[in-house]
């Protein structure tokens, strides 16, 4: 068996790791700038893009219709 970390280290976190935490359904939204316009990415725990969106609620309206939680990044 082994021993796990109490207390691990976020900062050398594998990328594995970071896509498994909330079970796969944790996203961040956040706004970029993409081709001239103003838009908000969403993106999955593993940093994939999974979706530009004309603005932050309707950003966080398709991220829960997909069964996913939403969390702002800045």
């Amino acid at each position: 068996m082994t021993a796990i970390n109490e207390n691990p280290d976020i900062r050398h976190i594998t990328p594995e790791a970071l896509a498994a935490l909330g079970d796969g359904s944790l996203v961040y939204v956040k706004p970029v700038h993409v081709e001239g316009k103003d838009v908000v990415a969403v993106h999955g725990a593993d940093g994939a893009l999974l979706a530009l969106l004309a603005d932050r609620d309707q950003a966080f309206a398709a991220a829960r219709q997909y069964e996913m939680m939403p969390l702002s990044v800045h």
